[in-house]
């Protein structure tokens, strides 16, 4: 009798496992599928597929996308819906952490650099060949909403999936990039890691004796987050040009065209140049109410001017991609009953166009300089903090993104990005292209900022095609 039970204890145990065989299942990574929500296996049944013939296997995952997303907006300084993550901050460093072992439950190895960005790679078949690359940032201004840059990390974690379900083998291996702080918000610096991958010298000498608005320097506040142990090691970041094959960047637009138009896709042929300047007058202050009007000397006054000057400037450019903001308005002391004796201005203008945006810049600085002299009051700060060129999407890129969408068949449009992205400064270190995905209302930095699955699952799937094309090259 024990001997028969054993006979069929036996049969099942191999009939199970034969079962799983055939079903290319393991125990192991079956629990671990469940648990994370990622599936472990790549089909064996039709490898190394050409883009064209990807198309009946490319399967969004979009449920899970969408799980991950709500999940990393838990990781927030402010409550839900609103999401706050701000640079090197316990959120921020938790933030990363998920990221990172997303990347490695889908079998990309990671590294991070000295500042913080983070890059998950899955090797190709001949991966001495430059990779192409894709990512986004998931830093989030005060307030903010729960897709800006995060849909161009997850979504391309996303797409890396979609492809190894698929049974797709790259050529040149295939990496995703999270970009450390893209939001100007903690140390004034936009875009900090993708610059500093292109490159920029003067950036990484200015972060040793950069600090923030409570007084705790870049490398202390990066050191606390476990990056830049030594203070030269932020050079090491730079990437030579050639670094990468190609960088496609996905992202929600922040913008209502693709909504309006009711169309899947858009494709970014060049991002406008964005330029930040800091003014700054001082005046004579007093009383609110002894000093008469004739008397004043009205620092609060002439920043009023100004913010109307630079939006007649920029009206007056004559082309609709030209756009200025007045973001930062502060006045001192900031009492009501005290005339302001010092006020300080920030504003924004972009161009597509490098040689208008800088005209408009300017007609800005001979404006303050006018009203300093017409009100009585010293124009004592006019800085250009930044004056970025525009980048062009590379010719290859785009033609590989339309091709992508075309095979799809997803409505699609060529467009400008007026945002500036990381990918502004990847096509200083390689060909760069943009994917764009439309989103609620064309809201953006706001709470209410949404992007609907479908849409979301279609740019993923265009992003992987596009990927799947680029790799082959």
């Amino acid at each position: 009798m024990m001997s028969l039970r054993f006979f069929l204890l036996l049969l099942f145990q191999f009939s199970v496992s034969g079962i799983l065989a055939i079903n290319n299942e393991d125990p192991t990574a079956k629990t671990m599928e469940d648990f994370s929500g990622y599936p472990f296996h790549e089909p064996t049944d039709y490898p190394s597929a050409p883009p064209n013939s990807l198309l009946s296997f490319l399967r969004v995952d979009t449920t899970t996308l969408q799980n991950q997303i709500d999940e990393l907006s838990t990781f927030s300084d402010t409550p839900a819906p609103a999401v706050t993550r701000i640079l090197y901050t316990e959120k921020d460093v938790l933030a990363r952490r998920y990221i990172k072992n997303l990347m490695g439950l889908s079998g990309l190895s990671v590294r991070e650099d000295a500042v913080g960005n983070i890059f998950g790679r899955w090797d190709g078949y001949e991966p001495d060949l430059a990779p192409v690359a894709t990512g986004s940032h998931i830093d989030a201004i005060p307030y903010s909403g729960k897709y800006d840059g995060v849909v161009g990390v997850l979504g391309a974690i996303e797409a890396i999936n979609v492809l190894k379900r698929s049974g797709f083998k790259p050529k040149r291996s295939l990496e995703v990039v999270l970009f450390t702080s893209e939001e100007p918000t903690r140390f004034g610096i936009s875009c900090l890691g993708s610059r500093l991958l292109a490159g920029s010298e003067a950036l990484a000498e200015a972060l040793k004796i950069t600090v923030d608005g409570q007084n705790i320097s870049f490398l202390e506040a990066a050191q606390s987050a476990g990056y830049a142990k030594e203070q030269d090691d932020i050079s090491s970041v730079f990437l030579k040009e050639g670094s990468y094959s190609a960088f496609v960047e996905l992202h929600i637009e922040q913008g209502p065209i693709l909504e309006a138009e009711g169309l899947s896709i858009g494709i970014v042929t060049a991002i406008a140049a964005p330029a930040s300047l800091k003014v700054e007058f001082e005046g004579n202050g007093g009383h609110a109410g002894a000093v008469l009007m004739p008397n004043r000397n009205d620092a609060g006054l002439a920043a009023a001017e100004l913010a109307l000057a630079v939006e007649k400037h920029v009206l007056g450019s004559g082309s609709i991609d030209t756009v200025g903001t007045v973001g930062i308005l502060e006045l001192h002391p900031g009492a009501i009953n005290s005339i302001p004796s010092k006020s300080h201005v920030e504003i924004d203008t972009r161009d597509i166009d490098e040689k208008r945006r800088n005209d408009v810049i300017e007609k800005i600085h001979q404006s303050a300089t006018t009203i300093a002299s017409k009100r009585g009051v010293r124009l004592s700060e006019f800085k250009i903090v930044n004056q970025d060129p525009p980048a062009l999407s590379d010719k290859s890129v785009i033609e590989a993104m339309e091709a992508a969408s075309k095979e799809l068949n997803l409505t699609h449009k060529l467009m400008i990005s007026r945002a500036y992205h990381d990918s502004l400064f990847m096509a200083r270190v390689s060909p760069m292209g943009m994917l764009f995905i439309p989103c609620y209302k064309g809201y953006s930095h706001k709470p209410e900022e949404h992007a609907s699955s479908h849409d979301m699952g279609n740019g993923v799937k265009v992003l992987a095609m596009t990927l799947a094309k680029l790799s082959l090259k």
